[in-house]
């Protein structure tokens, strides 16, 4: 009986240990991503495509590949290069949606940025941008 309590209390450390990790990594994926624009590096931000990208850029639609959203952010950062950008707010919608909204800065050129993500195990993944210049 105390072998069984004692390997109950093992299993039960260790999921604690995975389910925090997995939150944690989670969380770390809004880093990541900031960091990513901040840096205006297309590649970067592009790891955390989905297959599919609706971007909107000052109201300019449309729905991308992952290849093709990530040389359009290219373009982006190519014409306005970043010089500061911070997510403002951040909140969930129900259990899948996560979503950030940031404020990019170019030289002067301010932006607002609402990136909408699927939230699953392996992370956030980016199914819509949405760039509006203030």
């Amino acid at each position: 009986m105390k072998q069984l309590i004692s390997k109950t209390f093992c299993l039960l450390v260790v999921g604690m240990i995975f389910l925090g990790s997995s939150a944690w990594a989670q969380h770390d994926d809004s880093k990541e991503i900031a960091i990513s624009i901040k840096a205006g590096s297309s590649k970067d931000l592009a790891a955390f495509f989905d297959r599919n990208v609706e971007l909107s850029i000052n109201g300019n639609e449309g729905d991308y590949s992952k290849n093709q959203a990530e040389l359009v952010m290219r373009d982006f950062f190519k014409k306005f290069t970043p010089s500061d950008f911070d997510i403002v707010h951040r909140g969930t919608s129900g259990n899948q949606i996560e979503y950030f909204i940031g404020t990019y800065d170019s030289t002067g050129t301010k932006f607002r940025i609402l990136i909408k993500c699927k939230k699953d195990s392996d992370g956030c993944s980016i199914y819509s941008l949405d760039i509006t210049k203030e």
